[in-house]
C-alpha cells in the first residue's frame, strides 16, 4: 500500500482501538506509526496491542513502525481530608512533606527533589496550570506560597515546576521496567518523557542497548533552552505541546514549534508534532477550522509526522480522525505554496560525500523526468540524509533489515521496502528498479536514481549514485 503523501501519521492505541479490526482499519485509513502509551494499561495490554500490530503488518505486507512512549516521573500532591478545596487568589497555602491528609491551608507534596530545587518566586503549577502558586519562603520540607491563580484543588492533582531544574531522573523505576519490556517486545522507538538534560537521554540509551532508537519529548523549559545538545544526543524529537504549553507561555509555543522543527530538519532527524491536533474529534466527526490549520501548519513547516493522542485512543471517531489528517496532508502537499515554503527553508547539509550524494540525487530527480529516488541502506543513514532534502519526487528506502524498514517508516517521505541481502551495487540497483515498478512508482521505460554506500553494511558510507532504467 502506497501513501500519497510525505508527512507520516502517528496514532495512539487505547481502549477504543485495541482489537485486530480496529487497528487494521486505522492502518488502512492512513496510520504509519502506532504509539503504545506506557502510562495506560498493563504490560499484558501493551503486549496484546503489539502482537495485533505485527499481525496487521504481515497481512498488509508493509513495514509498520511502533513507538513506545514512556510515562516519566509524575509529580502530584497528596490527598485532602474533606474533599476538594477552593483556593482564591491572594490566599496563603503551604505544600510540605507531611503525609497527613490536606486541608484548606496545606497539602502534602511528596517529592523532596522539588524542595531541594526551590527558589523564592518559583511557581508551582497545579492541575495543568489551572492553579498557580508562587513560593514566598521555603525550607527542606515545606514551602509557603501565595495563590496567584485560584481554583479547585483535589486529590493527586499533577504539579509542574517550570522555573527550576529538578534533580529527578527522567526514568522512574516504572519507566525502567517499561523500557526493558518494550525493548524485549521489539519496538522501534522509545519516547522519553521529562527530559531536562543530556544525561537523561544517555541513561535511556544505555538501558536500550541499541535495541530501539530514542525519541526525546520536548516538554520542559530546560529542554528548550538546551535544545542543541538535546537534539545531538537524540535520534528523534517530539514537540510535546501539552506539558510544554503548561510550563511555558502559550503564546510562545508556535515559535518554539517552528524553531524545533527547523533544527531537526537541519540535522536530518525526524520530528513529530503532538498534542490536541484534532482534539474536538474525540467526540465530534469533524474537526474545528482552527485544528485543521494547526495540522496544516506543522506540515508546511516540514515536520516528519503529526500525531493523534486521545482522538484515536479513546475517541468516538478514530478512523475519521486519521482520514482527516490524511486529507489535510494531501491538500497541503499539493499546494504550490508548500513546495515554496519547504524549499525556502532548506539549509545546506554537512560538507561530506553522503550529503553531496543526497543533494545530487534530489537535483537530478527534480530537473529530469526521474520518477523516484531509491536509497539502499542497511542502518538507515542513507535514507535519513535523502529525506532531509525534502525532494519533490518519492523516496524509496530499501533495506535488508526488517528493523530498519520499520524504523524509517516514521521519516518524512520514505516508502520503506525490505529486500533480500545485497552484496553488490548492481544487485541493489535491480532491487530498486523492481521495487519502483512493483509498488507503482515507475513503469517500463521510465527511470529512477539509486544511491547506496560501498562497501555495504557500513553506516554513513553513501558514496555512489546511478540513474537506472525500469525494465
Amino acid at each position: 500500500m502506497r501513501r500519497n503523501r510525505n508527512v507520516k501519521i502517528v496514532a495512539t492505541l487505547g481502549p477504543a482501538t485495541s482489537s485486530h479490526e480496529a487497528i487494521k482499519q486505522l492502518y488502512i485509513a492512513g496510520v504509519d506509526v502506532f504509539r503504545l502509551n506506557m502510562s495506560h494499561g498493563t504490560h499484558e495490554d501493551i503486549r496484546a496491542r503489539h502482537d495485533v500490530i505485527r499481525k496487521v503488518e504481515a497481512e498488509v505486507g508493509r513495514p509498520v513502525c511502533i513507538l513506545a512512549d514512556l510515562q516519566g516521573p509524575k509529580l502530584r500532591v497528596g490527598t485532602f481530608a474533606n474533599g476538594p478545596v477552593m483556593l482564591a487568589a491572594g490566599d496563603s497555602f503551604r505544600v510540605d512533606l507531611d503525609k497527613k491528609a490536606g486541608s484548606k491551608d496545606r497539602v502534602c507534596l511528596p517529592h523532596v527533589e522539588i524542595f531541594k530545587a526551590l527558589e523564592k518566586g518559583t511557581r508551582l503549577l497545579v492541575n495543568d496550570g489551572k492553579i498557580v502558586l508562587r513560593v514566598t519562603s521555603f525550607s527542606d520540607d515545606h514551602a509557603d506560597c501565595v495563590v496567584e491563580v485560584g481554583g479547585e484543588i483535589s486529590d493527586r492533582k499533577g504539579v509542574n515546576v517550570p522555573d527550576v531544574v529538578l534533580s529527578l531522573d527522567a526514568l522512574s523505576p516504572k519507566d525502567r521496567e517499561d523500557l526493558e519490556f518494550a525493548c524485549e517486545l521489539g519496538v522501534e522507538w522509545l519516547g522519553l518523557s521529562f527530559v531536562q538534560k543530556v544525561s537523561d537521554i544517555e541513561s535511556a540509551r544505555a538501558l536500550a542497548k541499541s535495541r530501539a532508537r530514542i525519541l526525546t519529548k520536548v516538554e520542559k523549559p530546560s529542554a528548550v533552552k538546551n535544545f542543541t545538545d538535546i537534539l545531538n544526543a537524540s535520534d528523534g524529537i517530539m514537540v510535546a505541546r501539552g506539558d510544554l504549553g503548561v510550563e511555558m507561555p502559550l503564546q510562545s509555543i508556535p515559535s518554539i514549534q517552528k524553531s524545533l522543527i527547523r533544527q531537526c530538519r537541519n540535522v536530518g532527524k525526524p520530528v513529530i508534532v503532538a498534542t490536541q491536533m484534532l482534539e474536538s474529534m474525540i467526540s465530534a466527526p469533524i474537526p474545528t477550522r482552527a485544528e485543521v490549520s494547526d495540522v496544516a501548519t506543522a506540515i508546511y513547516e516540514g515536520a516528519d509526522a503529526v500525531m493523534l493522542s486521545a482522538e484515536s485512543a479513546v475517541g468516538q471517531y478514530p478512523n475519521e480522525a486519521v482520514r482527516t489528517m490524511d486529507d489535510i496532508a494531501k491538500s497541503v502537499e499539493s499546494d504550490g505554496t508548500f513546495r515554496a515554503v519547504i524549499e525556502a527553508s532548506r539549509t545546506k547539509g554537512r560538507s561530506d560525500v553522503s550529503h553531496a550524494i543526497a543533494v545530487a540525487a534530489r537535483e537530478i530527480a527534480e530537473t529530469t523526468a526521474l520518477k523516484a529516488i531509491c536509497c539502499f541502506t542497511t542502518s538507515g543513514t542513507t535514507a535519513y540524509v535523502v529525506a532531509r532534502e525534502r525532494p519533490r519526487v518519492p523516496v524509496i528506502a530499501l533495506t535488508p533489515s526488517r528493523n530498519t524498514a520499520r524504523t524509517l517508516s516514521l521519516v518524512w517521505g520514505l516508502h520503506c521496502v525490505q529486500t533480500g541481502h545485497v552484496d553488490q551495487f548492481d544487485e541493489a540497483v535491480l532491487e530498486a528498479v523492481n521495487a519502483a515498478k512493483t509498488d507503482g512508482f515507475a513503469v517500463t521505460g521510465e527511470t529512477v536514481v539509486v544511491t547506496a554506500g560501498i562497501p555495504f553494511n557500513q553506516a554513513g558510507s553513501t558514496n555512489i549514485i546511478r540513474v537506472a532504467a525500469v525494465d
